[in-house]
């Protein structure tokens, strides 16, 4: 039972470069922002609340690769967030294959909008393509440092992630260190691992065995939304 667990979750993450864009249901426009999102970007009136931004920015896991917008998980906290009746409205910038160089290029163009409070899910494609950590921290940092100068006062979420053991026990010991190690120093929400309860269990992911279902899309919203509710 061990040997098939180990070769399940082998497998699992072996192949959680979170790419596969061609197949993606949830198409994107510029700058990787959902095109739900973007058609409904908050518009206030005099007579209206307004409303602050949460923007989440990461890979498909926050994109919710497979699924109809409304069922990835920041879709699903913008419901939670509704039916608190709270003035927050969720961006979802995820973009399948991202990785942390590319996320340091195009967040400037999200940041465009303001932004009240900023999850950052990245890194998963840099440790499965064995990018050295120093490399990773460095990118991840450099996000960081663009939302912290732009929006000074904005709440900041890291969601981490984690490597499979064949990675070697070293570099998947400094990739889990890492997401810890970047939310002490920015002073950010830490949720430990988004794909906890998630990575590995068949029934919760796609036929592909990367990519959550709607009901692993719950469990996902429920792990950050353990930190986010706190800070709303």
């Amino acid at each position: 039972m061990l040997e098939v667990n180990l070769i399940r979750t082998l497998v699992f993450y072996s192949v959680l470069m979170v790419g596969c864009v061609n197949n993606q249901k949830n198409e994107t426009v510029d700058g990787g922002l959902n095109k739900s999102s973007a058609d409904t970007l908050p518009m206030t009136s005099s007579a209206s609340v307004k409303e602050e931004n949460i923007l989440f920015f990461g890979t498909s896991l926050t994109a919710g690769y497979g699924l109809d917008q409304s069922e990835a998980y920041p879709a699903l906290i913008q419901k939670k967030i509704d039916s608190l009746k709270l003035p927050y409205s969720v961006i979802n910038g995820g973009l399948s294959g991202e990785t942390s160089a590319a996320g340091k290029n195009r967040i400037d163009w999200l940041l465009k909008q303001p932004i009240k409070v900023f999850v950052l899910e990245l890194g998963a494609n840099d440790g499965l393509r064995g990018v050295p950590v120093a490399e990773t921290t460095a990118n991840l940092q450099a996000i960081i440092d663009k939302v912290k100068s732009k929006y000074p006062d904005a709440k900041l979420i890291l969601a981490g992630m984690e490597v499979p053991p064949n990675m070697g026990d070293k570099y998947a010991s400094d990739f889990r260190d890492m997401f810890k190690k970047l939310a002490k120093k920015n002073k950010m929400v830490f949720v430990p691992f988004l794909l906890k309860g998630v990575g590995g269990v068949p029934k919760l992911n796609q036929n592909d065995g990367i990519h959550p279902t709607a009901k692993g899309q719950q469990i996902l919203a429920e792990n950050v939304w353990i930190k986010l509710e706190g800070v709303l």
